[in-house]
């Protein structure tokens, strides 16, 4: 199940309101945890078995470690063997047939594997349990004797498939006591329908453009319809992703949770170590905290800082996905984080502000290509015809009907993929209150009603960071 289905936000979603506002205090956990497995289960019937697996192993665990607290030998095997029991889950259905695959090719082996379907937000919940059995081995969050407690934390449906990757000594506390006011729950839902708005009237709209230019050989098309094509594509994905951790902090909200923002308008970046400061921000402080630190951070000479850095991006891009694409890109980010952190910044700082976009805007574009490919030659391809280098070099039918009709949704895109509305609430004064007291709830109601009116007229309503 996904937030922007009319069964989630009719059904599913008032009910479990309903049931939990009813319910005592004591009966809210049990109640939430219950209607995230349903959550789960909706689309995942037998894998919700595999995300309970997930939660004995790792509430066993923790309670193991806090148990070796004056045993360091034992409990760092401890330690061991919970990441090695999280790691081989996450290896064997994500990332089983990419090994299978590569290793007959280099080996020359037949060996064979039935295809594993991903499991909805393994990635991401996976990331949770283990930074929680790492934060109690580090005396960094007190262990959780509550089973139902820590289920929780694990499968709540609001981040369960897409993240925020929440860090348990944040919510710990909410998880064992938390309040909802009227003035909470409205902000819970105005992030909600932010949130849908983003995914529904945005995303999609791009992600019907970006599919059907992707769809084409990359040597069919002009140097236009290829830079629109990752134009949309780059759109897409920050309005999908983000629209989905916007409808996420808005439903933790309801139920009386706080989370952390996960997005802060990535596109306005001057460098593209800022620009990851910005995108996907609970990732990168989980490789932060979890990867880059341990192992030796910037803390022992440039040499294996450099190596850190490249290791680190090289996982994050594996992270995404079990393909040679997904490293590159990962690896690539790397290299240009690692460029900046030996003096290009400092070079780049000098450039006028506009060209500082620029270049981070190209660098994000081009990663863009080898992110949403899935080969390498129709990546380099796709490029070659964003250069104009043997396609065709001028305007194509395809890039006028796409301009023609989507024009106004691009422009949209690009304004509110900045700041802009903060920028203008913010220079309004006193005077422009009343009226926005009153203008602010219409906007509203009718980011809503055109998203309800577009569900229920498209079956047209993907999400990119389900196969993650």
């Amino acid at each position: 199940m996904v937030f922007s289905n009319l069964v989630f936000i009719f059904a599913f979603l008032p009910v479990v309101l309903f049931v939990y506002f009813l319910a005592n205090k004591a009966s809210k956990n049990i109640i939430l945890l219950i209607a995230s497995l349903i959550f789960y289960a909706w689309g995942e019937p037998t894998y919700v078995f595999l995300m309970i697996f997930s939660m004995v192993m790792n509430y066993s665990f923790g309670l193991l470690i806090d148990r070796l607290s004056d045993k360091p030998r034992q409990k760092k095997y401890a330690l061991a063997f919970a990441i090695i029991g999280n790691l081989a889950i996450l290896g064997f259905f994500k990332y089983a047939g990419f090994i299978v695959t590569n290793l007959n090719r280099l080996l020359g082996l037949t060996l064979e594997i039935e295809p594993i379907a991903l499991p909805i937000g393994i990635s991401f919940f996976t990331f949770q349990a283990m930074s929680y059995v790492i934060d109690v081995y580090r005396k960094d969050a007190a262990v959780q004797k509550s089973f139902v407690s820590l289920s929780l934390y694990i499968a709540l449906f609001p981040q369960l498939v897409a993240g925020p990757i929440v860090r348990y000594n944040t919510v710990a506390d909410q998880i064992k006591k938390r309040f909802v006011n009227l003035d909470k729950f409205t902000d819970g839902v105005k992030r909600f329908i932010i949130g849908l708005a983003k995914k529904v009237l945005l995303a999609n709209s791009f992600g019907e453009i970006a599919d059907a230019i992707f769809s084409t050989p990359a040597t069919e098309l002009s140097v236009a319809s290829a830079w629109l094509g990752i134009l949309a594509y780059t759109l897409q994905i920050y309005f999908d992703f983000s629209g989905y951790s916007d409808m996420a902090i808005g439903l933790g909200k309801m139920f009386g949770f706080d989370f952390l923002e996960n997005f802060n308008y990535p596109y306005i970046a001057k460098s593209v170590t800022e620009f990851w400061r910005r995108w996907h921000i609970s990732l990168g402080a989980w490789f932060r905290d979890y990867v880059y630190i341990p192992l030796g951070g910037n803390r022992q000479g440039s040499a294996k800082t450099i190596r850190n850095l490249l290791i680190v991006w090289t996982i994050t891009g594996f992270w995404h996905g079990a393909s040679w694409t997904f490293i590159a890109w990962g690896f690539y980010y790397g290299l240009f984080i690692v460029m900046e952190r030996l003096g290009f910044s400092k070079l780049l700082s000098k450039l006028w502000t506009p060209l500082q976009h620029v270049y981070l805007l190209l660098v994000v574009m081009i990663g863009w290509v080898f992110f949403r490919a899935d080969q390498f030659s129709y990546s380099f391809q796709f490029l070659q015809a964003m250069a104009g280098i043997g396609g065709n070099a001028g305007l194509d039918t395809t890039a006028i009907i796409y301009w023609n009709d989507f024009w106004y949704v691009f422009l949209l895109g690009m304004i509110f993929s900045t700041p802009v509305a903060i920028w203008v609430k913010s220079r309004l004064g006193e005077q422009w209150q009343p009226v926005l007291s009153v203008v602010t709830p219409v906007v509203y109601l009718m980011l809503m009603v055109s998203s309800m009116l577009l569900l229920v007229n498209s079956t047209y309503n993907p999400f990119i960071y389900f196969r993650f």
